[in-house]
């Protein structure tokens, strides 16, 4: 009986595809850092041949993930954007993908600048509706690419809901959980294909490792996905898989943290005379709030909010002493951003607006740090707003 069926989440963080070094005992995974592996006779090893196709560190991490967010298989990359494009291998040219339209600006770069060229299409759309998702989906549609919550504004999808329309008319759900994280959501319980990850974020934890990861829950894409890891290359360097591992086991209780600190400061914000708006699912004033306790443990660690001009945003963000200007989120310690000119500035600016990244956005990446001393800045920052 495999792990995931008899233990609960925190254990299977820890110990999922984890087995002591069968040559010391140790029970970290060792970083298997080799290129290459000596076989024993011709045509007789070990399991393990050259190291872009297997490489023991990175097999545990791919186990580990797999099972912690209930798929059957999983396969590691060098980035996030690397595993997403990895999934839009599956399709071929001509093809159509519905895609949620406040998606991260990364993802909108691949299609739209890459992936078009090789003629694919896309279509963006507001898939907090069900019924837009349905009424996007034509008889050349093979996936629905969603992002739940989105970047940066939060707004949130209903899977099942979605997962039942797309498989209704034989299109695949691929589900980007990088915000989120597999603590809060787990996609392939509500009926998603195929789950990806930028494990740099909260799956890290530590801002010190770029990756990406495709957890996969259909034989057919498992086969595919390792094919295209190995043919491609694209993959996780062994260090990196170290570092996720050591994230992993952890995840529970950083989450516990970054969700309950950012609740407090969405709380804060809400109620400040200088924040216009905010937008986190664990506020009842969020249009989903109801989706997001049903659907998700807890209300997860960004939230963003809007300062009334893009010049207030500025001194904001310029003020700030303690939570760090920077892109990227998920790890222990605070970040702030500026969507509109960083993680979504390849968008092009009348579709920002559109989807409602106003140059006047603010998101935080909310740390574990103690949570009055996140207020304490954030308070003297908005005070050097007129």
């Amino acid at each position: 009986m495999k792990l995931r069926d008899t233990a609960r989440f925190s254990t299977i963080c820890i110990h999922a595809g984890q087995t002591p070094d069968p040559s010391t005992g140790a029970i970290i995974t060792p970083i298997y850092q080799t290129s290459t592996y000596v076989q024993e006779a011709l045509g007789r090893h070990k399991g393990f041949e050259y190291a872009r196709t297997q490489n023991p560190t990175r097999a545990a991490l791919e186990a580990n993930v797999a099972a912690i967010e209930n798929g059957k298989a999983a396969f590691a990359f060098a980035s996030g954007m690397a595993a997403e494009g990895a999934v839009m291998t599956l399709l071929q040219s001509g093809d159509h993908v519905v895609v949620t339209d406040n998606t991260y600006g990364g993802t909108y770069r691949l299609f739209e600048r890459v992936l078009r060229k090789y003629q694919l299409d896309f279509t963006y759309v507001d898939s907090s509706s069900t019924e837009a998702i349905a009424g996007a989906i034509g008889p050349k549609t093979k996936m629905l690419f969603l992002e739940t919550p989105t970047n940066p504004t939060l707004r949130l999808t209903d899977l099942a809901a979605a997962c039942e329309v797309a498989h209704a008319r034989n299109v695949v759900v691929a589900v980007d959980n990088t915000f989120a994280s597999p603590y809060a959501q787990r996609p392939i319980d509500f009926g998603a294909d195929l789950v990806v990850h930028s494990t740099t974020k909260f799956l890290n934890g530590h801002s010190d490792s770029v990756g990406g990861i495709v957890v996969a829950a259909r034989e057919d894409h498992i086969e595919w996905l390792g094919f295209v890891q190995n043919a491609a290359g694209a993959i996780l360097g062994p260090m990196d898989a170290w570092l996720v591992l050591r994230g992993t086991k952890t995840l529970p209780i950083r989450m516990e943290r970054h969700n309950a600190n950012a609740m407090m400061l969405a709380e804060f914000l809400a109620s400040h005379p200088k924040v216009t708006r905010v937008n986190y699912p664990g506020l009842p004033s969020h249009p989903q709030h109801a989706l997001a306790k049903k659907q998700m443990r807890g209300f997860g660690g960004l939230i963003s909010f809007a300062l009334g001009s893009l010049d207030n945003a500025r001194t904001l963000l310029n003020h700030v002493r303690l939570i760090a200007l920077a892109e990227s989120l998920g790890g222990v310690e605070s970040l702030i951003s500026h969507p509109a000119t960083m993680t979504h500035a390849s968008v092009p600016p009348e579709l920002r607006q559109q989807i409602g990244v106003t140059d006047d956005l603010v998101r935080i990446s909310v740390g574990i740090e103690d949570v009055d001393d996140l207020k304490e800045d954030l308070d003297q920052a908005l005070a050097r707003i007129p």
